[in-house]
């Protein structure tokens, strides 16, 4: 790959040749591809002076003509006026054939999307080196302004190009980096089309793989949430089932708040009068019976109880905190969930509910709240920006790392079968629910069988059922009939 990177860094004398000379060495003995992958990509690289066009180096699918306008996805090297190259991967200007399946598949721009995060997140040293378009077919797209504001040294490719351009990355003086970005786009565009580096190569693709995947199924420690529960009071995991929403939040309430608050479950039938306070009947020896008089709610006692100890952390932990309409639940009580507020905050409550808070509520500083919210429940009540803007969100993932070091084999194949299925077809929305770690920890191979036939194939159909995966049914239907099959 020496060639190519001299390219990128402006060391070439005759463009064309030196452009084919550093694809020939991709493959082979001593290169990073092996011969048959030749046969699925050929380069083009024309050369214009200055004022006669934008020079490129593009890796293109062989049915393209040799010159005009070409099709489908390709890698480009764009240099600019000092001959420093843009890495990009582009959509040919005369559209997405014959690269129909890669462009129009989910995964491929999710992938797109992950490496250009890992490679800002990697190499960017607090800037952005790297950016992805959400949808690669959406050629009628621009690369938005500031994207071109800040390279500007690439100011004509973007004139020409910018609405084909799906993914880039602009080169500094990280040699090793820009290797890194070349790998990670050359191993995705031919893997695309059926072809994976050379054993001595498999190691670094591996770990480039792993790299950009942690940007598809992030990771969250427990310390992150931590944190972030000390910062911004407010917090909420999100996530498909499975995932160890509640787990994660049951064990901060033991482990870092040391069992120092409660954990109460959401569901429709939460009200405000459940939840802030509110009246309720009191038995009584009069006529009736019983009387209504003021009770306070989950919110109101655990405020209390984290005013008893000021200097301790009081968590409440909230489940499944969107089953139930939280902005009718909290009333006017969501004037008080501002963690960063210059002044206390204290509401009129309607009711006079005994020392010591009669009519004011105020939430101590101490008071911390962390709720769990299942992505995939379509059921549920959709949180409004008012509530969204108070809480931090966290996602939780299926975790990749825990079903290798806990599952059988069996449950280790089945589960990187569906997050294949999940990651090349999904959509976005579709996403959200691809299941958890949880459902494929069985580590006893002889109970392995039936929990997938009694746990992860009953939620696919479901998803199936109920419409949520119309995208991708036939890939679901099939992997079902290999659990069947068992």
């Amino acid at each position: 790959m020496n060639k190519l990177l001299d390219i990128i860094y402006g060391k070439t004398t005759t463009w064309d040749q030196d452009n084919r000379d550093a694809f020939d060495e991709l493959f082979g003995a001593g290169g990073r591809y092996p011969v048959r992958a030749q046969n699925v990509v050929k380069v083009r690289a024309p050369r214009f002076s200055q004022g006669g066009g934008v020079s490129f180096a593009a890796y293109i699918h062989p049915s393209n003509p040799d010159s005009g306008a070409y099709g489908g996805t390709s890698f480009v090297l764009f240099p600019d006026e000092q001959g420093r190259c843009l890495l990009s991967l582009v959509v040919g200007t005369q559209g997405i054939a014959p690269d129909e399946d890669i462009l129009g598949r989910p995964g491929h721009a999710r992938k797109v999307k992950a490496i250009a995060n890992w490679l800002n997140h990697t190499y960017g040293k607090g800037r952005q080196v790297a950016w992805s378009k959400a949808d690669p077919v959406r050629i009628d797209l621009d690369v938005p302004r500031q994207i071109r504001e800040q390279f500007a040294a690439y100011q004509s490719v973007f004139e020409r190009y910018g609405k084909v351009i799906y993914g880039l990355y602009v080169p500094d003086d990280d040699r090793a980096a820009t290797r890194t970005a070349v790998a990670a786009f050359l191993d995705l565009l031919f893997e695309e089309r059926g072809y994976t580096p050379l054993a001595a190569h498999q190691l670094e693709s591996a770990a480039i793989r792993a790299g950009y995947a942690a940007y598809i199924l992030p990771t969250v420690q427990r310390e992150q949430v931590t944190t972030l529960l000390d910062d911004r009071r407010y917090v909420i995991l999100e996530g498909p089932p499975g995932t160890g929403k509640t787990r994660l939040a049951m064990q901060l309430l033991a482990e870092e708040y040391a069992g120092n608050g409660t954990s109460i479950q959401f569901h429709p039938n939460i009200t405000y009068e459940n939840f802030v306070g509110g009246l309720a009947p009191v038995s009584t020896e009069s006529d009736l019976g019983f009387h209504f008089a003021p009770k306070r709610g989950f919110l109101m006692e655990a405020a209390l109880a984290a005013a008893r100890d000021p200097q301790r952390p009081y968590l409440l932990h909230i489940d499944e905190i969107n089953r139930a309409d939280l902005s009718k639940i909290l009333g006017e009580a969501i004037f008080l969930f501002e963690a960063k507020s210059d002044q206390p905050r204290v509401t009129t409550l309607p009711y006079d509910f005994g020392a010591p808070i009669h009519d004011r509520l105020a939430l101590p500083p101490n008071l911390h709240i962390i709720g769990t919210m299942n992505s995939s429940d379509r059921s549920i009540a959709i949180m409004d920006v008012a509530i969204r803007r108070r809480f931090a969100f966290v996602k939780l993932w299926p975790q990749v790392a825990v079903v290798e070091a806990m599952a059988a084999p069996l449950m280790q194949k089945a589960f990187q079968d569906l997050l294949s299925i999940f990651v090349e077809h999904a959509s976005d929305e579709a996403f959200r629910l691809l299941p958890g770690h949880a459902y494929f920890l069985e580590a006893d191979p002889d109970k392995a069988v039936q929990a997938l036939q009694t746990g992860v194939a009953p939620l696919l159909e479901e998803y199936l059922e109920q419409g949520y995966v119309v995208g991708f049914a036939e890939q679901l239907r099939a992997y079902l009939q290999w659990i069947e099959s068992l």
